[in-house]
């Protein structure tokens, strides 16, 4: 039976100050948190209703009424885990980086961190402004990537003005990305699911590229940021 202080300690964990003040993030599913054991992430615990191939202290068999009691999901999936949140690695700026701008869904954070891991994208940058990448919604919709993905969040404006790295970003008006010729080592930079790159971002992008649309009315708006950088990381590597 889980004691009141573990309860009010991981349901905590949904709020991201309490994240940042404990050291811990919260996954759900045994899919996540097996890729999570695999991986250099440090187990705080584990709470699951069924037996876990696991030796540790950290591991407890509770209820499914306790499950009930911590989870953040609608239909808790059988176990529940905590684990310490990792210091970042230093930027590698060798190879090709992504970089957010004010990316606020933890959908699209979680899907883009899955893309970075296809694509072999070894570093994610990310505004401040961007959501928390250990946001409980991020680390599901991330399927196990984030253990694959170095994340760092910094000032995006200082760091594109201290890098030495070609900058590429994702405007509509843009250079149709099929027409450029494309490095393997660069920032892609990807804006705001709602307003696109920031003023402040923008004047210090060098090259500015686009997906050319080619329904016959060319009436949609715009594609979601996720989709967005599926395509253009796709360029980028098939080139």
């Amino acid at each position: 039976m889980l004691s009141k202080s573990q309860i009010k300690l991981i349901t905590s964990l949904k709020q991201k100050k309490y994240r940042l003040q404990h050291g811990l993030f919260v996954a759900e599913g045994f899919k996540t948190i097996k890729e999570l054991l695999q991986s250099h992430f440090i187990l705080h615990g584990l709470y699951t209703t069924e037996t876990f191939n696991i030796d540790a202290k950290e591991a407890f068999l509770i209820s499914e009424a306790d499950l009930k009691r911590i989870s953040f999901l609608s239909t808790p999936n059988m176990a529940l885990a905590v684990f310490k949140i990792p210091e970042p690695k230093p930027i590698d700026e060798s190879k090709l980086i992504v970089a957010l701008d004010a990316v606020r869904d933890p959908g699209n954070l979680g899907t883009i961190i899955r893309l970075c891991d296809w694509f072999g994208i070894s570093d994610l940058v990310c505004s401040r402004e961007t959501v928390d990448c250990f946001n409980p919604k991020v680390i599901q919709a991330t399927m196990g990537s984030i253990t694959r993905v170095n994340i760092n969040y910094v000032d995006l404006e200082i760091f594109l003005k201290e890098t030495d790295m070609p900058s590429y970003g994702a405007f509509m008006e843009g250079e149709v990305v099929y027409n450029k010729v494309l490095g393997d080592r660069g920032v892609l930079v990807m804006g705001n699911e709602a307003n696109g790159i920031s003023k402040a971002i923008e004047t210090l992008i060098q090259e500015k590229i686009s997906i050319p649309r080619f329904g016959k009315t060319k009436a949609t708006e715009s594609l979601n940021v996720a989709t967005a950088t599926a395509i253009l990381l796709s360029e980028f590597k098939r080139r």
